[in-house]
């Protein structure tokens, strides 16, 4: 059995050895994977019954994202089997980017054990890289060195990334989980019997009939187009919410980690009105949409009694903002009490809120998934915290899931936050969908120097510099993009502030890593109209060509130039930089020098 992508140029190849079924995968004749066990029933023998296959060639509008169309086009096997009674469905789709697997079972009986079972038979020159929490991503492991590494206390986490030993790139992952009741999030290991990766997912559920997640195998020559392959998204469900129109991606201001800082008129910001007022303030004339007022709004949680504090008085917070024209998003979590989620979500509806953060829950899936749907029937936004299941595609599902915090989130700690862990996380835990990073820390010195409550444990342990943090906001996407300063610390640097409060955070009609090496630099660009914004960083500094091969033919542009000086430095000198315009034209080159830990923005429009 085989099927081919609609290029011809990927194959999938299934056949039974030893009453198992088996998958090889070809690109290009190119065997990455091989002789690997696919199955919903282990040790169970398993016939194949006939095959069918579909074609699928259209297209979709997502809600928001990393672009206003996407084309959905495959070929599907659709493969009948027999689990010694137990009839199966197996549906393995090829795109031109990549595959997927699905099983499907009507009914089950009670006395077997499924789980979704796949093996990753990767070549041993191949290496691994893997998210480890809010850690430096894991690796390059090599496949071949993993029979000897010892991997109990570094789980290997979806979305895995392998550099194949041939120059292409893969990522192993999986997609539309919240459609899949009865399954945890997928988990990866390395087999030392059969001396393959594999993932090994229990099915527990009450129910008898059984729909998996998608296996999802994505496949680029480039290792930044992983970050853009729209494969998860077009196996994902369709949305689900009927009238989205509520749903608006944005930026947002946050207060937890400004408290305890000092503008220069001598105001310290805390939990109080005068602070969120400022806040809301700065948000209304720079046209950013949201204010997050994290959890310091409350005191103490009782089944539905919500305790507030006494330093502010959230009602006159929530009509100054309605006035001014901002949302606002709340943050909430179970430390102070279970106010209890089915009262939860109308509560926050009848705040007039916009949001919610959840914190602290981690990657509990059934949690998860029913605190999106809560959410979404209430209208309102929610933005996970604190390790969150990676719920990949489900942004397509249920776009009300703005965001999450599967990555470090900078300040606190800082153990991994430097410019190489930046470049990791924006290549390998962003593959999974939108990252809430926090990015765009405008006050370098001041968060290095302890002057925040919230701050870092260690000080002068951010290496990164203005320019960075605001080119990080472009290349982490997210459809809520969260800045954690102060107004007065953008207020001050108000035309390098023009570079985010200009983007279309969100509402994007197309998006391209440019270029991105592992540890190295990474350099996306993505256009809104006529307009680009480009962002780069570079962890140890140097000059980046950046081609602007992707503007329209005979047109002149404007280019507004974000960027370092001679004089930047990101350890001693990290908020120093320049601002100019000129013009540009299709088929040039910038050449945008870079500091070490630092970056380089561009935005890009015609007049």
């Amino acid at each position: 059995m085989e099927i081919t992508s609609p290029n011809g140029q990927i194959s999938v190849k299934l056949k039974t050895v030893e009453n198992k079924l088996v998958y090889n995968l070809f690109d290009k004749q190119i065997n990455l994977i091989s002789n690997s066990e696919i199955s919903i029933l282990q040790n169970v023998s398993v016939k194949v019954l006939e095959t069918k296959v579909n074609q699928v060639n259209n297209t979709w509008k997502p809600v928001w994202g990393q672009f206003s169309e996407i084309k959905d086009h495959y070929q599907e096997l659709e493969v009948s089997l027999n689990y010694q009674e137990v009839p199966a469905t197996l549906f393995v789709r090829v795109y031109d980017s990549g595959v997927a697997f699905r099983f499907k079972v009507d009914e089950v009986s009670k006395d077997l054990s499924p789980s979704y079972y796949i093996q990753y038979g990767l070549s041993n020159n191949d290496e691994i890289f893997s998210p480890a929490g809010e850690g430096k991503p894991l690796g390059p492991l090599s496949i071949g060195d993993l029979a000897n590494t010892d991997l109990k206390k570094q789980i290997l986490k979806m979305p895995l990334l392998v550099e194949n030993h041939q120059n292409k790139y893969i990522s192993l992952l999986e997609s539309d989980l919240v459609s899949a009741p009865g399954f945890d999030v997928m988990k990866l290991y390395f087999d030392k019997e059969s001396k393959l990766l594999a993932s090994n997912t229990k099915f527990s559920s009450t129910k008898n009939n059984i729909i998996t997640p998608w296996r999802v195998i994505l496949i680029e020559d480039n290792i930044g187009d992983l970050l853009t392959n729209t494969v998860p998204l077009n196996v994902a469900a369709a949305n689900k919410i009927e009238d989205p129109s509520w749903i608006k991606p944005g930026k947002t201001l946050w207060d937890w980690r400004v408290h305890g800082y000092t503008a220069k008129d001598g105001f310290t910001y805390g939990i109080d009105n005068e602070s969120y007022y400022r806040f809301i303030d700065f948000a209304a004339e720079n046209d950013i949409e949201y204010f997050m007022i994290d959890d310091a709004w409350y005191t103490h949680v009782e089944p539905g009694k919500m305790t507030l504090s006494e330093k502010l008085d959230l009602d006159k917070v929530i009509e100054y903002a309605k006035e001014k024209g901002v949302e606002l998003l709340l943050y909430y979590d179970r430390r102070q009490g279970d106010y209890g989620d089915k009262e939860l979500f109308p509560y926050y509806k009848s705040l007039n809120m916009k949001g919610i953060k959840y914190g602290f829950m981690g990657p509990k899936v059934d949690f998860t998934r029913d605190a999106i749907r809560m959410s979404a029937d209430n209208n309102l936004l929610i933005d996970f915290h604190d390790g969150p299941v990676p719920f990949t595609g489900v942004s397509r599902t249920y776009p009300n899931a703005i965001t999450r915090e599967f990555c470090h989130a900078q300040q606190d700690s800082r153990r991994a936050f430097t410019p190489k862990t930046f470049i990791r996380m924006a290549l390998i835990n962003a593959l999974q969908g939108p990252l809430d990073m926090n990015n765009g820390i405008f006050d370098v010195t001041s968060v290095n120097a302890g002057e925040r409550e919230k701050g870092p444990r260690k000080l002068n342990s951010l290496q990164t510099t203005s320019v960075a943090e605001a080119a990080r906001t472009l290349i982490i996407f997210s459809g809520l993009v969260c800045i954690p300063d102060a107004p007065e610390a953008y207020g001050e640097k108000l035309d390098l502030f023009e570079f985010i409060k200009e983007m279309p955070v969100g509402k994007w009609d197309e998006s391209k890593v440019l270029q991105a090496k592992m540890d190295a630099y990474i350099s996306t660009a993505r256009r809104s109209g006529d307009q680009w914004f480009v962002g780069s960083v570079h962890a140890e500094g140097g000059t980046l060509e950046i081609p602007l091969d992707f503007l329209e033919e005979g047109k002149t542009y404007t280019v507004t130039y974000y960027e370092d000086t001679k004089e930047t430095n990101s350890k001693t000198n990290p908020e120093t930089y320049q601002v100019r315009t000129s013009t540009v034209k299709k088929g040039d080159v910038v050449k945008a020098n870079i500091v070490e830990g630092s970056g380089h923005c561009m935005w890009i429009r015609t007049e």
